[in-house]
């Protein structure tokens, strides 16, 4: 048989197969499940106040077997600018890597800390580039990055197809929608950083359905006078059991 007709006979799965092939509808699957990867992650949220941006992640821990220190799902990329990460971990630990280097390169060369925006062109570009040819897959990864330069704080989105968009508050994860349509209610944009914490973590809390665990709560943090860190567990702590008695009542 030939292999125009072989092509004909099973379509989608030659659609499915090739990353580099548009199905008749203009869709590139192995993108689209790229996305289901993501969804399929933990929840992760971030959000925007008035000097800073804070990412909190729920590392979701499976069994009590699990050290939880060793899952890390917040990442610093450079003084000024971290990522949260939902979908397959190790293909995060690789754009990470990839971004700051990105970031020390910029200051070798010009002697000044990268922008937030262009940091995240660079890997959304570096992602792209995985869309379009044969051989390899997509990322199937999101990453939330958080950042504070010259222009201020940027929350920004990337998709797996290398898509970016900026948001005041956002969500990626299994957590997506619910989060969402808590922060559509309840942000605001004169939040101080102990009220946008504790509006991220009720989001989580509702993603959740109230299964809030300090343990595997992560959270980051940045602004314009500290340089990006994460939270230390007794914060962490602190934090998630004020918000979780909250709820309750």
């Amino acid at each position: 048989m030939l292999g125009a007709e072989r092509f004909l006979m099973q379509p989608n799965m030659a659609y499915d197969r090739a990353i580099t092939v548009f199905s008749p509808d203009g869709r590139l699957f192995q993108v689209e499940y790229a996305r289901e990867a993501v969804k399929r992650g933990t929840t992760t949220v971030g959000l925007k106040f008035k000097d800073g941006v804070v990412l909190i992640v729920d590392k979701r821990i499976t069994s009590r077997l699990v050290e939880p220190s060793s899952i890390e799902k917040i990442f610093m990329l450079d003084e000024h600018v971290g990522c949260a990460t939902s979908g397959l971990v190790a293909d995060a630990r690789s754009l990470v890597d990839r971004a700051r280097v990105d970031a020390q390169m910029n200051r070798v060369t010009y002697d000044e800390p990268i922008s937030v925006l262009q940091l995240v062109k660079r890997i959304c570009d570096f992602k792209q580039s995985y869309t379009q040819y044969g051989g390899v897959r997509p990322f199937g990864t999101a990453l939330l990055v958080a950042g504070v330069d010259d222009s201020g704080a940027h929350l920004i989105e990337t998709d797996p197809s290398g898509a970016l968009m900026e948001y005041k508050a956002s969500s990626v994860g299994s957590g997506r929608n619910q989060a969402m349509e808590f922060f559509e209610e309840k942000y605001k944009d004169s939040l101080g950083q102990d009220e946008a914490i504790n509006l991220g973590l009720s989001a989580l809390y509702k993603a959740t359905d109230g299964k809030l665990n300090a343990d595997a709560i992560e959270i980051g943090v940045v602004s314009a006078k500290e340089r990006f860190h994460k939270l230390s567990p007794e914060d962490v702590k602190k934090v998630v059991d004020k918000v979780v008695s909250g709820e309750k009542k």
